[in-house]
């Protein structure tokens, strides 16, 4: 596995070394050990999973402590593109944002620490995304931060129009609006 880091301190993308031939592919998605050497140490307490059409932005969000997460995201079939905003004030990168195309095809993961703002807008006509926390979710905690907040300038590679978002995430506001307690 290859760990690339980002320009927001934490951020970390994974990219695995996949082994094909004509019966298909192999691949480790997770290798405890490498990811305590290359990221440090987390421990995961959840999976999930989700499936989405085309347009469907589901994010900004994050947990309030102390419930917040650290989350490995990727995308298992279908393409998306994964947006983490620092969230972490005295953060030299506060408010900044990394966004990786995550695909059945490149086969990346991104790490996602805590103190960031996660979502992902579908690409593809459909696809399953799949992450695992570190915490529990506790709705009582859930938080967010509206997609289309100027002041990030999110570049979601995606018409407006096309954009499919539920009811609670109509409802986020901007970070400037959003109480942030990191």
């Amino acid at each position: 596995m290859q760990f690339i880091k980002t320009e927001l301190d934490g951020c970390v993308i994974i990219e695995p070394k996949v082994f094909g031939d004509q019966r298909g592919y192999f691949f480790e998605s997770f290798n405890q050990k490498q990811f305590e050497d290359n990221i440090g140490k987390v421990n995961f307490v959840q999976d999930n999973e989700s499936r989405s059409s085309y347009g469907v932005l589901r994010g900004l969000h994050f947990q309030l402590p102390p419930y917040n997460q650290a989350k490995l995201v990727r995308c298992i079939e279908g393409e998306v593109l994964d947006v983490a905003v620092d969230i972490r004030k005295g953060s030299p990168t506060f408010g900044k944002h990394v966004a990786v195309k995550l695909s059945d095809e490149n086969k990346r993961q991104l790490f996602v620490p805590r103190g960031f703002a996660h979502g992902f807008v579908v690409l593809s006509k459909s696809a399953i995304f799949s992450y695992k926390v570190d915490n529990w979710y506790a709705p009582e905690h859930d938080s967010g931060i509206a997609w289309n907040d100027p002041g990030l300038n999110i570049d979601w590679q995606i018409e407006e129009e096309s954009i499919l978002l539920s009811g609670k995430d109509k409802l986020l506001q901007v970070m400037s609006d959003t109480e942030i307690p990191f």
